[in-house]
């Protein structure tokens, strides 16, 4: 049963992770851009996934911003809507505080079906409607068409440097397991087994007295 416990532990640790780096690190879209405007958003129990009012975004009252939209549609169709807004120095570290230029440079890369002119958003995020998210555009790049190879650089380095430190910690761990508790539990379990010895002892004592005892009798 423990076994099982401790699967499910690490599996939910593991989950939650790849959740973590899967919403914080960049993501790159092709996409055709078809409109910007701004919204008066009414944030409330989805406020996690917006940024702080304090890092650039206009607050109008405690729960509804000012929140600028980009709207966009893949190649084969599909609608995606963005959100613009600046990070600041807060979570995620992408220090974004030209939401405004990035606005502008949105707006005059729309374009229409007939001459789609094809544009790599990167962002942060997720998608889910039903709670009304929206991925947070940082970079918008022009690119040659929506058959574009991109590769992500910026998140392989970071992999590679997270599997790095992963291993590194499990390597200090293993050598703080080897050097200081394993000798400790040996030590213990020698102190258990010399308890046990001195009590089996003692009782052997105590029945060789009492039988004895009951001899003479």
């Amino acid at each position: 049963m423990w076994k099982y416990i401790k699967w499910g532990f690490r599996i939910t640790v593991l989950i939650i992770v790849a959740a973590f780096l899967h919403y914080t690190l960049p993501q790159r879209d092709i996409v055709r851009i078809t409109g910007t405007y701004n919204r008066l958003t009414e944030v409330g129990a989805n406020s996690i996934f917006y940024a702080s009012p304090d890092s650039g975004t206009t607050t109008n009252t405690v729960d509804r911003r000012d929140i600028r939209f980009i709207e966009a549609v893949y190649p084969d169709g599909g609608p995606m809507v963005y959100r613009n807004e600046d990070t600041g120095w807060i979570w995620p570290p992408y220090f974004k505080y030209d939401s405004s230029n990035l606005q502008a440079e949105a707006t005059n890369a729309i374009s229409p079906k007939d001459k789609p002119e094809w544009v790599a958003v990167t962002h942060y995020g997720w998608r889910l409607p039903i709670f009304s998210i929206y991925p947070n555009a940082v970079k918008i790049k022009a690119v040659a068409g929506p058959d574009v190879r991109l590769i992500p650089w910026v998140n392989i380095v970071v992999l590679v440097l997270l599997g790095l430190l992963v291993l590194m910690l499990w390597r200090m761990w293993a050598q703080f397991k080897e050097r200081m508790i394993e000798p400790a539990m040996d030590d213990l379990n020698n102190t258990l087994d010399a308890v046990d010895a001195r009590a089996d002892a003692a009782r052997d004592r105590a029945r060789g007295f009492w039988g004895r005892l009951f001899g003479r009798k």
